[in-house]
């Protein structure tokens, strides 16, 4: 197994639990990779951004979970932004298998192991 690469992993609120999935996902045993979610699990007071931006600047790379939902959340669009600005690299994941929401800027595929797998190979 390769060294554990860090995630941070950009998500609407709305699609919480798709981000658990992806989580529970890297915790099987038969996982192709490993992973530590650096996500905010929560939105902070007025300080939020500042520690995002400290746990992107700390990844490796920052898989995006995309979705309708993408479209109207700010606070995902800024972790987006974040990401770019820190130049990380970035892997755009389709969240649900019947929604493929297209999201400027954003290079987004299918959620398959093979993926997920050779971004973080990548890093």
């Amino acid at each position: 197994m390769a060294d554990k690469k860090v995630i941070f992993i950009a998500f609407a609120i709305e699609d919480e639990r798709q981000r658990d999935f992806l989580k529970g996902q890297s915790l099987l045993t038969s996982s192709p990779f490993e992973y530590v979610d650096m996500s905010v699990k929560q939105a902070y007071d007025s300080d939020w951004k500042a520690k995002v931006r400290t746990r992107i600047k700390r990844s490796n790379g920052v898989i995006v979970l995309v979705s309708k939902n993408s479209l109207t959340s700010t606070g995902q669009k800024w972790e987006i932004q974040c990401a770019k600005e820190e130049g990380k690299k970035i892997l755009g994941i389709w969240a649900y298998s019947d929604d493929r929401t297209d999201l400027i800027g954003v290079n987004t595929k299918t959620w398959t192991w093979d993926n997920i797998k050779n971004f973080i190979n990548s890093l």
